[in-house]
């Protein structure tokens, strides 16, 4: 019966995925075709890169990496409180329960609209994708910061507790102090994503290299913007390798073991 059940759950499975490629065109050999060649046009008229317009690519740049660092900070400082008010191991359900609701809301909605919301609020330019990448990362730390933190030890926690200690001495003394690695990890792998978020916000509008990008591709300027996207590949390159040297150096459950001796 079991073997019954899994043919036939795989039979369902392989014409779900047949229908969904044929819908989206997968299949269709004559458009994969035309768009093989088109794509070999698009990488002619690409190369060599218009070192010309370097300058102005890295200004866009700067812009970019200055909103990731500015939007990350403010995720940040506004995701430590809010991650200890969704703790369940410190504050009671009415507490916790509509926080993280808000939370997973504000997760749910990509930094992209988020940065469409705040193109129509504040207008163009890199303002509204400091506040995109600012409100997608407090969503994101927070659920991350809070899971860190109710993986402290209870223990730890009734002891101090027994000793009289507040909520706020808990958090402060206890939970932030035994999840400092985890802190710290997760916040450089969202400045990390948000660098790459934010080359992307420019194309509605919300400033960096995107809305370099953008000029690029409707002045049909292939060139200057293959010379942006490969300065954008180094830039990002350099930011995870230097993440991961902090990581290596700074955070000892990152760093190589140790033999135990007998």
């Amino acid at each position: 019966m079991r073997r019954i059940e899994k043919s036939l759950g795989g039979l369902l499975l392989l014409v779900a995925l047949t229908y969904s490629a044929q819908r989206i065109g997968l299949l269709d050999l004559s458009r994969l075709s035309r768009g093989f060649g088109n794509l070999g046009e698009l990488v002619y008229e690409v190369l060599p890169p218009n070192p010309a317009v370097l300058p102005e690519t890295l200004m866009a740049l700067l812009e970019t990496i200055q909103m990731a660092l500015v939007g990350t900070f403010i995720g940040f400082t506004l995701s430590l409180p809010l991650s200890t008010l969704g703790l369940r191991t410190i504050f009671p359900s009415i507490v916790t329960v509509p926080i993280r609701i808000v939370l997973s809301i504000i997760r749910t909605i990509p930094a992209l609209f988020w940065a469409i919301i705040y193109v129509i609020a504040v207008g163009l330019g890199p303002l509204a994708g400091t506040l995109a990448i600012a409100t997608y990362t407090v969503g994101y730390l927070s659920k991350l910061y809070y899971e860190a933190f109710e993986s402290v030890d209870t223990e730890i926690l009734d002891t101090l507790r027994c000793a009289g200690a507040s909520k706020f001495s808990l958090i402060r003394f206890a939970i932030i102090p035994e999840s400092m690695n985890a802190l710290v990890s997760q916040l450089l792998f969202i400045f990390e994503y948000n660098i790459r978020s934010s080359a992307v916000l420019g194309f509605v509008g919300a400033g960096g290299v995107g809305f370099l990008m953008v000029n690029f591709i409707e002045r049909l300027q292939y060139q200057s913007l293959s010379t942006t996207i490969v300065s954008t590949l180094l830039i990002v390159l350099f930011i995870d390798l230097a993440s991961s040297q902090i990581r290596r150096r700074y955070l000892p459950q990152l760093q190589r073991p140790h033999m135990v001796r007998a």
